[in-house]
């Protein structure tokens, strides 16, 4: 394709199946279930509004923070390999955001001869149309589309046809405990044709002390991020979060092996959340969960990914072992 050619630009396609009234039901729905519960738990997907996504994009970009470069160097090292052995002539990215790092993807593709189409799958819809757009202006002859959708309701939604890759990446699939997780991936596997593949970025499982740190850096960045989703709390629901009271905590669980992220009450103390007409009480010394980030080992997750129906061709691991990318098939 020649990138110099913008008359071979094809018009970008968005299917929208979330509107703001469908993210303001799941937050509310998902915040008074996770308040009410017993301990309380926050879903991690409100903690990126604009300004943590903002937060986020500033923690990818710490000496501490291994994951994202990690998975970057695993990609562009093997980008040619992936896209060789899944011959797709259609690269579906889960959670796609500014769909940076599937650049390198596409330029393999490209170069292989084989693609044709790129459908982004994300829940903002700003930062997808964002994403598609420049895309298609890069990629020139490439069919974007994309669909604007949650995890829970709408992968079925995503377009058949061609020969897929379906991509998760950024270790996001650490997010989920271990029965949401094979939901999830049994959801993927749902909207997948045999013979499709699946690349999927996993974080593996390493000395406590540096996981410790990537998630509770020296400079506070990190839990700015935490705390901030009090922020959209107090914005959207009309809460009274104080976020002095609170302190940002990330442990390491050594029997789930998976970092838990949360909150801390300070102070005995009650918070009211006036769009539900909730009084919430926190003992000092109270962790709310904000968000769990698993670790995986090689093996077993490979016996995960079995369990669905996807067969692992392939393992890619950076130098230093730190992260790991799979590419299955869907038999």
């Amino acid at each position: 394709m020649n990138a110099h050619a913008p008359s071979t630009i094809r018009p970008v396609v968005v299917d929208v199946h979330l509107g703001p009234g469908d993210l303001d039901t799941a937050l509310r729905s998902d915040i008074l279930s996770g308040l009410t519960t017993d301990p309380k738990e926050l879903q991690p997907k409100w903690l990126y509004d604009e300004r943590g996504s903002d937060l986020f994009d500033q923690i990818t970009r710490l000496e501490e923070y291994y994951p994202t470069e990690a998975e970057r160097e695993i990609l562009l090292r093997h980008a040619a390999t992936i896209v060789q052995r899944a011959d797709a002539d259609t690269i579906v990215e889960l959670g796609a955001g500014t769909g940076d790092k599937t650049r390198a993807l596409l330029d393999a593709a490209r170069d292989h001869g084989r693609l044709e189409r790129f459908i982004p799958f994300d829940v903002s819809e700003e930062y997808l149309r964002s994403t598609a757009t420049t895309l298609a202006g890069i990629y020139p002859g490439l069919l974007v589309h994309g669909v604007v959708g949650d995890f829970d309701r709408h992968l079925t939604r995503i377009p058949r046809g061609g020969h897929r890759m379906v991509v998760f990446l950024g270790g996001t699939i650490g997010n989920y405990s271990t029965a949401p997780r094979a939901e999830l991936l049994g959801r993927i596997v749902g909207g997948m044709t045999p013979g499709d593949h699946f690349l999927l970025g996993t974080d593996l499982v390493k000395d406590p002390a540096r996981l410790e740190l990537a998630y509770d850096d020296p400079g506070g960045v990190t839990a700015a991020f935490n705390k901030n989703v009090l922020n959209v709390l107090n914005r959207e629901l009309d809460a009274d979060f104080d976020l002095g009271l609170f302190d940002h905590v990330a442990r390491w669980d050594a029997h789930e092996e998976w970092m838990d992220l949360g909150l801390r009450s300070r102070v005995d103390q009650r918070v009211r959340v006036a769009a539900l007409d909730l009084d919430v009480e926190f003992a000092a010394g109270e962790i709310m969960r904000t968000e769990v980030s698993a670790k995986f080992r090689i093996e077993s997750f490979t016996a995960e990914l079995a369990a669905v129906g996807l067969h692992v061709e392939h393992w890619f691991t950076d130098d230093n072992g730190d992260f790991a990318v799979s590419l299955s098939v869907l038999r």
